[in-house]
């Protein structure tokens, strides 16, 4: 962290430095860092007059390009704070120079003869100022008609991992087309075991079921339904040789062991009477070695990349020396990387009959595209005409990014995926760091900063759009996150094996994660929920957070009461996101101190009003809060009167 300028020995204050933004019509953009390509923009800047600057200037960079420094025009000084006004007015399509969208970084100079000031931007809206320069303001351009289908966000995402959710009674054939590489049920779903390696990136033949199906998700969206689920995520449903099917062996068949194309077929039918949408997982950056495109063993009656370089495959792949020596995902030999440069290649996914029209043609919502960072700008161009084209529009893509997408750099070169031509929404990892490090820590200032960054770094359509997660098939259960110690993760795999919460640590992850859960569920964004988490499932790393769904334990009168209870929890908060409010409605944190944090959320037609607050601190906070109304959901203890929040250690409520 650069060093914040001290108070001068004439009193001056830097915190009464404003920098605030508008548009056109005054309305406040200071919590914005994204525009559209034609929003004319007012910047303002006021300062103490005892700060001594004679001039604000604005320095200013296109990604890759140099500095051009324009000065603030001086507007007036207000004799009652001893403030001086400054003014600047920015054409963001000027700033273009004729192309649709801009990457663009920038920081204000307060002039004082000799001496200047810089800003130095902690979450692109809140600054400090320096003597040496420091991190520069966002701001991100793009295309003007970039907008994200309307009815993502709404109500609640659930990621199905498929073999582990539900066995339907539809018609499944596991063992089809395997050759003599057979699949492995494990027929004791209540308590078996997944497969796993006797350590960590050992091999894994990763071929034992549970029998879990398409047919199943269909047999259970009641189930999902009272969740407020609205969007299912599948897990890969391709013919594939393993159980998480991300090693594709032909992307043009649903596999037959979860039930084939009828099964899905079913499956959209039935979600879309539900007033739902299935969303389907890409792995479009590297195939199975085992596919009918590489065809190592010789499974497909396809003459593959590995088995001759005549193959019409040969070029979609890279071989350092043929056929041995070739390039695969994270030096995985099982999962050989797609060379997207081959036309041939790219066009199989993207073009008007691809693999990407025929699925959305068939029904499904969209796509969200696994290691994203790994596929090429040209790949996402094509990707998204594509999909947009074969659904006038309305299926939606999000990208695996674990990082701020606004400005990623992947592989060396910046990424321009929330520009307009690429994605629609990205994977909320950050969000997930700072609800971890709020309710792990108790370190609100993260959680602030991380929300304030996010907010004002992506498209305001694309943050109502954001996928925010707590838990996926590549993380640790989050019961089990919240409720380990440090040390219960460095355990070998055949003691994590069986490893579970004891009484005491479940009990205290149980409160934590309806903390989580509820900042998860009101942020920005649409709460993603990973198959069970909404019952206090465990697991630690993969293969252990893919564990069967507990139905037993979860329905009937074999039912566990904290897997009800925190059930009933869930389904308060999916009944929460049917308000306006948090389907495109305003955002604004309200309060943040050590341990706490308070915040809005409210319909833009002014119907639906929301407070959320959240204290991890070691004592009780009372807050001032300008509303009426009272709690609606809280886990802990809380109070509301007289526009004053009372909240206890380790609390959260939603007032309405």
């Amino acid at each position: 962290m650069l060093p914040k300028i001290p108070l001068y020995s004439d009193g001056t204050d830097i915190t009464r430095v404003k920098f605030y933004k508008y548009d056109s019509k005054g309305r406040d953009l200071t919590a914005l860092g994204a525009f559209p390509k034609g929003e004319i923009l007012r910047f303002k800047v006021t300062c103490p007059r005892t700060l001594g600057a004679t001039a604000v200037v604005l320095r200013l960079n296109r990604d890759g390009e140099g500095d051009t420094d324009t000065p603030f025009t001086f507007l007036n000084s207000c004799v009652d704070d001893g403030c001086d006004c400054y003014e600047l007015t920015l054409d963001t399509a000027s700033l273009c120079k004729g192309r649709p969208s801009g990457l663009f970084y920038y920081q204000l100079l307060f002039v004082r003869g000799a001496d200047t000031l810089f800003t130095h931007s902690l979450n692109n809206v809140d600054f400090e100022l320096t003597r040496h320069g420091g991190v520069r303001f966002r701001l991100l351009i793009h295309e003007a008609d970039y907008t994200v289908p309307a009815w993502f966000g709404e109500g609640v995402m659930y990621h199905v991992f498929v073999d582990r959710f539900f066995c339907g009674k539809g018609a499944v054939d596991l063992q089809k087309d395997r050759g003599n590489r057979p699949a492995i049920l494990n027929p004791d779903w209540d308590h078996g075991i997944p497969q796993y390696p006797d350590f960590p990136g050992a091999p894994l033949a990763n071929n034992m079921f549970f029998g879990g199906n398409l047919w199943g998700v269909a047999e259970k969206l009641d189930y999902l339904e009272a969740l407020g689920v609205k969007v299912i995520y599948l897990s890969p449903i391709f013919k594939a040789y393993s159980n998480h099917k991300y090693d594709t062996g032909d992307y043009m068949t649903v596999d037959p062991g979860f039930g084939g194309e009828p099964a899905l077929k079913n499956l959209l039918d039935k979600a879309a009477a539900h007033g739902m949408k299935v969303i389907l997982d890409g792995v479009f950056n590297h195939t199975g070695d085992d596919s009918r495109y590489f065809n190592r063993y010789g499974t497909y009656d396809t003459v593959g990349a590995y088995q001759s370089e005549d193959s019409p495959y040969a070029d979609w792949y890279h071989f350092r020396s043929f056929p041995e020596e070739f390039e695969s995902w994270w030096g995985i030999p099982i999962l050989p990387k797609l060379n997207s440069s081959a036309k041939a290649c790219r066009t199989y996914f993207t073009g008007a009959g691809g693999v990407c029209a025929h699925y959305v043609n068939m029904g499904i919502g969209g796509w969200r595209l696994d290691v994203a960072d790994e596929l090429s700008d040209r790949f996402l161009d094509e990707l998204r005409v594509s999909v947009k084209g074969a659904s006038a529009g309305k299926a939606v893509i999000i990208g695996e990014v674990w990082e701020n997408a606004a400005d990623k750099i992947a592989y060396g070169y910046r990424r321009r995926y929330l520009q307009g031509k690429q994605l629609d929404s990205v994977m909320n990892y950050p969000v997930r760091n700072g609800i971890l490090a709020f309710v792990r820590d108790g370190d609100a200032h993260k959680l602030y900063h991380t929300l304030t960054e996010l907010y004002a770094s992506y498209p305001r359509c694309v943050s109502d759009a954001l996928m925010n997660l707590l838990g996926t098939h590549d993380t640790e259960r989050i019961l089990t996150v919240l409720g380990s110690a440090s040390q219960d993760f460095d355990r070998p795999n055949h003691e994590l094996a069986h490893a579970s919460l004891s009484p005491g640590q479940r009990a205290k992850a149980l409160k934590l994660l309806r903390m989580a859960a509820t900042l998860q569920f009101t942020v920005f964004g649409i709460p993603s929920v990973y198959y069970g988490d909404e019952v206090g499932m465990e697991g630690y790393h993969d293969p252990f957070c893919r564990f069967p769904f507990p139905w037993r334990e979860t329905e009937g009168e074999s039912a566990l009461s904290y897997r009800t209870e925190l059930l009933a929890f869930y389904r308060a908060l999916g009944e929460l996101r049917k308000s306006p409010a948090f389907h495109g409605g305003d955002f604004r944190i309200l309060h943040h101190g050590d341990g706490y944090l308070v915040y809005e959320r409210a319909a833009t037609d002014g119907s639906d009003r929301y407070i959320i607050a959240a204290n991890r601190g070691n004592s009780a906070v009372s807050i001032p809060v300008e509303a009426q109304g009272k709690i609606l959901l809280q886990s802990g203890k809380a109070s509301f009167a007289h526009h004053r929040l009372t909240l206890d250690s380790d609390s959260v409520c939603v007032i309405q």
